[in-house]
């Protein structure tokens, strides 16, 4: 079976991961951390406040959707990862069918590599701060010169060279590199708290309030709520852990307990690393009155040379898993490609995004976007592993009835995420709320579609 013998370079692309191939949590924690505790961090925390959220609602709002995101990440994903031990692709083309897994990981690598590309997008406005270049504002679409596209094209190679190496590789630099990184970004925090001179909690309320009516050109609209940040930091991952994309990783954990690591990533990146972020921008709205979230500048203003240093390393780290993640998918769209090769092209590809900060700019939005399309396709597999025997359906069914294109896998997916796409361009619901409903929706048409199509077909 190709991937059985054990390499260095080996990854079991088509093949369940060996007991010698498997990892202790050790090797999560750091992973998790080292990912979520990255460059985006400084670009997603200072959009809490310009969209008016309250600084209550950000506290409480994260506290809940991260343990929501951890206790995805434990019970949903990391049972079926240790047991199954097949990378998402292969695990979905045993359900779905070659053809339609071939679409599927077609839009799954290229979404995740345009989140990379704004990875590498947030690790350049800090390159360039030494040498005095001008980063694209805050509207900006396109790049702003040429200088930049040459530093967003070096980040860029650096990051997938590394990714390139394989899982041990982006395991190791994000292990070394986090610890670091999490001091950097506390240290961020605390500085600008100091900068804002808030004696107490009403004081720094008051900032706070301040500094969203400035932002918002003297308006304060909220324009996220409770439940919205909290959805947000339940489903900013979605595709990650109810998504099921990281049975890529956690297959190699001995353990299904190793989905407690995905707690370093959350408490500490989503929940310190944004609040931190948030504070810096209170901090260099009341300072300077500049109201752009550039997370270079941000960082440089709390922490100097180490706050530069962190946002490009901590870009380089997220980035990392992220383009091994869509090198897995289009290495698992060729049979018989190189994952080297495939990982170096998603990270061409998600250089080339890089060089445009929309992403970047625009990073709400799109995450849950991509979110709301490639979520709901991990509920198929969800639904397939546990409720195949209990609802009488045939389990892994392409695989089986040797379909390239399982039509109830097909309709489950495409019908929920058609109509939460409607809602969202044209009835303005916030992505958001569509992706647990959607989720649920699959799973459940999965199981209908399964009883009623696979039974007629056999």
């Amino acid at each position: 079976m190709p991937g059985s013998k054990n390499t260095s370079t080996n990854e079991y692309e088509r093949s369940p991961v060996p007991a010698d191939a498997q990892k202790g949590p050790g090797k999560f924690w750091g992973m998790y951390a080292g990912e979520h505790a990255a460059g985006t961090e400084f670009m997603i925390g200072p959009l809490f406040l310009l969209n008016g959220v309250t600084l209550q609602n950000i506290f409480l709002g994260l506290l809940v959707g991260n343990l929501l995101a951890v206790l995805s990440w434990r019970y949903v994903c990391a049972p079926i990862a240790t047991k199954a031990r097949m990378t998402l692709y292969f695990h979905l083309e045993k359900i779905a069918g070659v053809k339609l897994v071939k679409f599927y990981n077609l839009a799954n690598g290229v979404l995740f590599c345009f989140l990379a590309g704004a990875m590498i997008t947030v690790s350049a406005t800090a390159v360039g701060i030494p040498f005095q270049i001008e980063m694209p504002g805050f509207d900006a679409i396109y790049p702003n010169s040429a200088t930049f596209v040459i530093i967003v094209l070096a980040v860029g190679a650096v990051i997938a060279l590394v990714a390139a190496r394989g899982y041990d590789m982006v395991a190791r630099f994000a292990n070394v590199a986090s610890p670091w990184m999490v001091l950097v970004f506390l240290a961020c925090g605390l500085i600008a708290l100091k900068q804002i001179d808030a004696a107490n909690w009403d004081g720094l309320n008051e900032v706070w309030t301040q500094s969203i009516t400035v932002a918002q050109g003297g308006k304060d609209i909220p324009v996220m709520g409770f439940w919205s940040v909290a959805l947000f930091a339940w489903f900013c991952n979605a595709a990650m852990h109810i998504g099921m994309a990281d049975l890529s990783v956690l297959r190699y954990a001995r353990k299904p307990s190793s989905g407690w690591a995905s707690a370093s990533g959350m408490f500490v990146g989503h929940y310190m690393a944004w609040i931190s972020a948030a504070f810096m921008l209170a901090a260099q709205i009341k300072l300077s009155g500049n109201t752009t979230p550039n997370p270079g500048i941000m960082a440089a203003n709390a922490a100097g040379i180490a706050g530069i240093v962190c946002v490009v390393v901590a870009g380089w780290t997220t980035a990392n898993p992220t383009i091994y993640r869509a090198g897995l998918a289009f290495q698992a769209m060729i049979p018989g490609s190189s994952r080297t090769t495939m990982t170096l092209v998603a990270g061409m590809i998600a250089t080339i995004a890089g060089i445009f900060p929309a992403f970047a700019f625009k990073l709400l939005d799109f995450v849950g976007f991509y979110g709301t399309v490639l979520a709901p396709m991990g509920a198929v597999i969800f639904a397939d592993w546990y409720f195949a025997r209990r609802a009488n359906f045939t389990p892994f069914a392409a695989e089986k009835s040797r379909m390239s294109i399982n039509p109830s896998v097909l309709l489950a997916w495409l019908i929920p995420v058609a109509i939460a796409v409607y809602f969202i361009k044209f009835i303005g619901i916030s992505s958001w709320f569509c992706i647990l409903p959607c989720w649920i929706a699959t799973a459940i048409l999965h199981v209908v579609f399964s009883k009623i199509l696979i039974k007629k077909r056999n």
